[in-house]
């Protein structure tokens, strides 16, 4: 059997276990023959088996059976599947792929948003942060001469179509913790030389303050209330500015959302970009802030033809 097939297996049985919750073997098998892979033949016990251990060996999703339920199997792990979790974005993007391999005959009615390739320094940083490796990067920032690094690769984030490092370096003088863009690096090797772990770092905690990838300590951490009008409250609803969203006030013609943040410029950019629609209540100084910026605009767009 192909590969590409056994993958699309894999992600069939995970799909159809997480809409379920709970299912017998029976159900899975049923629809494995009606309406999945099996083309109208059934599942096996024992290839159900193997791709129960293929799964939990390849996204480190393991698929119990609750016997005092009739033996119902459910994914056991749920909390892998999270949001941002490395396991979720890669059954979503395989379960898309898959999805789209049968779509060729429309091709040109698919309209897709072009994510820039990191290439082979995204493979080079995985490397080293897997094998705890010091790296040299050279690297050029908007307006500057290239630089040349050293550093400990820490963890990689995906944001806005973007890759980015975040690296520790330990003779910083300004800050040790550097992110660097993966389109701006002109090259990145490892070394043979390696660094003790960094056993209290926890990826998700360092930008859990942040609103993106711009990660800058000396912006404190605040209680920030924006007001959304009109359908925004749906958009910002459905899909919330930061994780500790909470709303907080609803009227008629507005909603007002509490974030625990530390407010950014990337964070003053979302805001702005949405035009009016969104408003920031509080703190007065970022709010201040966001109308000075706006005038600025203003001024811009009135000053230049």
């Amino acid at each position: 059997m192909k590969a590409v097939t056994i993958f699309r297996e894999y992600i069939w049985l995970v799909s159809t276990i997480r809409r379920a919750g709970r299912i017998t073997f029976d159900e899975i098998s049923r629809r494995w023959a009606d309406t999945g892979p099996g083309e109208g033949a059934p599942l096996s016990r024992s290839t159900f088996n193997r791709h129960r251990l293929a799964v939990e060996e390849m996204f480190g999703l393991i698929i119990d059976c609750d016997r005092r339920t009739g033996c119902e199997y459910f994914i056991a792990n749920e909390e892998e599947l999270r949001d941002n979790s490395v396991q979720s974005w890669m059954l979503s993007t395989l379960a898309v792929s898959d999805m789209l391999a049968g779509q060729l005959a429309i091709r040109h009615r698919i309209l897709l948003e072009s994510v820039p390739s990191a290439g082979e320094w995204l493979a080079v940083a995985f490397v080293g942060i897997r094998q705890n490796l010091w790296l040299t990067m050279t690297y050029r920032r908007y307006g500057k001469e290239p630089k040349l690094y050293r550093l400990q690769p820490l963890c990689v984030k995906l944001w806005r179509k973007r890759w980015y490092l975040l690296a520790f370096i330990p003779d910083c003088a300004d800050s040790q913790y550097r992110i660097f863009s993966f389109d701006r690096i002109m090259s990145l090797h490892t070394t043979d030389d390696t660094f003790r772990p960094h056993a209290d770092f926890d990826a998700e905690a360092f930008f859990a303050d942040y609103f993106g990838a711009m990660a800058d300590t000396s912006v404190r951490l605040e209680q920030v209330i924006i007001r959304a009008y009109g359908h925004e409250v749906n958009y910002v609803r459905d899909l919330p500015v930061h994780h500790s969203q909470q709303e907080i006030a609803t009227e008629a013609d507005y909603s007002d959302f509490r974030l625990t943040l530390r407010p950014t410029s990337d964070f003053a950019a979302a805001i702005l970009s949405r035009g009016g629609l969104q408003q920031v209540i509080a703190p007065q100084w970022l709010a201040d802030d966001l109308r000075a910026r706006a005038a600025q605009m203003l001024a811009t767009f009135s000053t230049n033809p």
